[in-house]
């Protein structure tokens, strides 16, 4: 009785946990209660919704921000089974209560601290409270990375954007400035983020400016939001991981050294004009398939020297079989 009754419950568990298997099949009480949530959520943190718009359309550092919430929609959609199979459990005391801090937080931050880049972070952080709440730890484990990959579109605060920036300036102009001095007849020297060219007993005048623009930060931010999302949708062992998440940010620096030293040929070898405006920007763009690039090369490499030893093991197996002649001679 138990062999003929088994294979009726596996069939009976298969059938509860892919009950939904696209988003229209959900209830539609699920999408009242995520719009009814989500409305809510927008109106406590408007303006700082706006403010964050606002700054993707006017600065293109944050232009890449408007990619981030799609990213997020599209981690959703690839967990999308096992968020419709889990069974979910209001948290009361972590999620309402969180959400209530972040809430009294949030208004402490607007009328007493008032620092801007806070009032962003509590917004995202009660997008997980809300999760929290209605869904219990069984939902924020399919989600808290969605709802922390929105931080990549949060633009940083000016002060600390220029500290990391500068540093940046600084390594792409030594590193150009090293490069340049192998090319023969060629001199180039380092006046903080100033490169002085003399090529051929001239000076080149005005002298090479490694501009805010050519920090690399556009490149970097972008570049590590985008190195996370392939690291999470392509399944790897988590080393693995770590090792492509830790890359991305070496490998920016990389294509933006390169994209100086390019710059500085430009300047020196062929004509100014190429050398800034639209060409330049032209230039930032082309950097970022040559970062994907060598990040692709660099999850092939890993993909192809590290092999797991179960498929090892299944690739050593081999199966011997018998003739009829052989069985019948051994059994006589």
């Amino acid at each position: 009785m138990n062999q003929t009754q088994q294979p009726d419950i596996t069939q009976n568990t298969n059938a509860s946990s892919l009950s939904a298997q696209r988003w229209s099949e959900l209830p539609p009480a699920v999408y009242i209660k995520i719009a009814i949530l989500a409305g809510l959520l927008y109106w406590f943190f408007h303006i700082e919704i706006g403010k964050i718009v606002s700054r993707w359309i006017s600065d293109p550092n944050w232009s890449h921000g408007f990619l981030i919430p799609l990213f997020s929609l599209y981690f959703l959609h690839q967990n999308r089974l096992q968020l419709f199979s889990i069974k979910t459990k209001p948290s009361w005391l972590f999620g309402l209560g969180g959400l209530v801090f972040l809430l009294v937080v949030y208004w402490l931050n607007t009328v007493q601290f008032k620092f801007a880049y806070g009032d962003a972070l509590i917004g995202i952080a009660a997008i997980g409270a809300t999760v929290l709440f209605v869904g219990g730890w069984p939902l924020i484990k399919l989600t808290w990375l969605p709802i922390a990959y929105l931080f990549f579109a949060v633009p940083l605060p000016g002060r600390l954007y220029t500290q990391i920036t500068q540093p940046m300036q600084r390594l792409a102009a030594h590193v150009s400035a090293f490069v340049l001095n192998g090319i023969p007849e060629l001199e180039a020297s380092i006046s903080g983020v100033i490169i002085d060219v003399v090529y051929r007993g001239q000076p080149l005048v005005p002298s090479l400016e490694v501009a805010e623009a050519c920090g690399g930060m556009r490149l970097l931010m972008a570049f590590v939001a985008l190195g996370v999302a392939m690291a999470y949708l392509h399944w790897r062992p988590m080393w693995q991981r770590g090792v492509l998440l830790l890359s991305t940010v070496p490998i920016a620096v990389l294509c933006n050294v390169i994209r100086v030293f390019i710059t500085s040929l430009i300047y020196i070898f062929w004509d100014p004009q190429y050398a800034q405006g639209i060409y330049h920007d032209m230039l930032g763009i082309l950097m970022l398939p040559l970062a994907f690039s060598l990040y692709g090369g660099l999850a092939w490499l890993m993909s192809n020297l590290f092999v797991e030893e179960t498929e090892q093991a299944d690739e050593d197996v081999i199966v011997v079989r018998r003739s009829d002649s052989n069985t019948q001679e051994k059994a006589s």
